[in-house]
């Protein structure tokens, strides 16, 4: 499988008062290959979603490389992205706080169409793509639920025709039932548009639906990495197992494998 995205002991650091540095992401290395779903899991603040603002530019490295289509990823300045790394795209956590309230549904769609060109779909197409009427265009987000915006969000990114979509934590903020829908919904959808999804999230269980592969983080380090059906039956490492076993277990039956 052709590679797609390429993180190469990527090392993110941050200065904290008193001039200490915090290693949020520590030579870490992940494929993401074409047409690939990749879960990458682990508990708040284990560095996951430090490391997808570094590859999309958000976050500079102190260390490693990231390549997109083998031509690295550059810091995002004041200066338009180019058009290569536009093809790299996020739904981000919070669906409230990702679309600005003043301005229509269609219009933010409309911006990233921009990006896509003569490649883009048509506004109507995007937001049937993810089970919205087109009418919702002339819309503003605030009539929406949460659920309803996230698909705003999802459309949005698409709407670039980006060839790497990923999602940080984009289920977090919704409703339990809601969760599996609109996370097998963005790979149905990215995969639809022949793009690959890197998504983030910290529970296994919805991951296990979407993925391909796993790749499980602990402290800014992956300890572990494989098919999930292989992850998920045959866990290696002590805190994946941890992460398993922390799963709720559902009508009685148990959850963690022998």
């Amino acid at each position: 499988m052709t590679a797609r995205l390429e993180i190469d002991h990527a090392t993110v650091n941050y200065r904290q008062p008193g001039r200490r540095v915090l290693t949020a992401v520590d030579g870490v290395s992940l494929t993401l290959g074409t047409g690939e779903v990749l879960g990458l899991v682990g508990e708040s603040g284990c560095g996951k979603s430090t490391l997808a603002r570094a590859v999309c530019g958000l976050e500079p490295l102190a260390s490693g490389a990231i390549r997109f289509d083998g031509e690295p990823v550059k810091r995002l300045g004041l200066r338009p992205r180019e058009v290569r790394q536009r093809r790299i795209q996020m739904v981000f956590q919070n669906p409230y706080a990702s679309l600005n309230p003043r301005r229509r549904v269609g219009e933010q769609i409309e911006d990233a169409r921009r990006i896509a060109g003569s490649e883009a779909l048509p506004i109507a197409a995007l937001l049937e793509q993810v089970g919205l009427e087109p009418a919702v265009a002339s819309r503003y987000p605030y009539e929406f639920s949460g659920g309803q915006r996230q698909r705003i969000a999802i459309a949005r990114a698409m709407a670039a025709a980006p060839e790497v979509l990923i999602g940080d934590e984009p289920i977090a903020s919704l409703d339990a039932s809601l969760q599996e829908r609109i996370a097998t919904l963005m790979r149905d959808v990215a995969l639809q548009q022949g793009a690959s999804l890197l998504f983030i999230s910290h529970d296994l269980s919805v991951v296990r639906v979407i993925a391909d592969r796993i790749a499980v983080m602990q402290a800014g380090r992956i300890v572990e990495e494989g098919p999930t059906d292989q992850v998920w039956s045959n866990p290696q490492h002590p805190y994946t197992r941890r992460l398993l076993a922390a799963i709720p277990i559902a009508d009685g039956l148990g959850r963690l494998p022998g």
